[in-house]
């Protein structure tokens, strides 16, 4: 048990917490986590609890968010928008009681992404971007088509972190120092 709840408690307990849109696309994130899991071998449990979590923070206020803004990345700061993710962490560990160290980070870690992140870590992020039911279309399929092509996980993130970087700089939007040198360490991985 990787959590003080069940799936289905988490599930309402999240109804309460998140908008419809929101609580839509985390049971889609923890849909695609599963398949995923299973694809590459990793723990379901796991990445059922992860991907259902993963955005338990998204809807709490920018002032709530604030108060816990000094534990956050330096580059995090620059982007209200990815926030959520260690605060994320912190709420699924007192709110839902998750214990596993492995959930904890994927949560943490599912926007801007971090270096040498572990398979499971892997799944999650991609989970969240190529999730069918909130996702557009033209989006997930680029991320899948990498995935399905050379099935490899740094292919699809290497895709996905293309895509995310060019939608910021259209946006003339920051850009976490952190998300360039991951996307810089898959290109090498992905060309050698």
């Amino acid at each position: 048990m990787y959590t003080k709840y069940s799936i289905d408690e988490i599930k309402n307990k999240l109804k309460d917490c998140l908008t419809e849109e929101r609580y839509l696309h985390s049971i889609g994130t923890m849909e695609k986590a599963v398949e995923l899991a299973k694809r590459f071998n990793l723990n379901v449990e796991k990445a059922q609890v992860a991907g259902l979590l993963h955005d338990c923070a998204k809807c709490i206020s920018k002032e709530e968010l604030d108060l816990v803004k000094d534990s956050f990345e330096e580059c995090e700061k620059i982007s209200e928008k990815t926030w959520h993710a260690p605060v994320g962490a912190l709420i699924a560990k007192r709110d839902y009681g998750v214990t596993d160290d492995e959930i904890l980070s994927a949560i943490r870690w599912h926007t801007i992404g971090k270096k040498d992140m572990s398979d499971f870590e892997k799944i999650i992020f991609i989970a969240d971007k190529i999730e069918s039911k909130t996702r557009e279309i033209k989006y997930r399929e680029k991320i899948e088509k990498a995935l399905n092509k050379t099935n490899n996980l740094d292919a699809a993130l290497l895709k996905s972190f293309k895509i995310t970087i060019k939608s910021l700089l259209k946006r003339k939007l920051p850009i976490c120092f952190q998300t360039v040198d991951v996307y810089n360490s898959l290109l090498e991985k992905t060309l050698v």
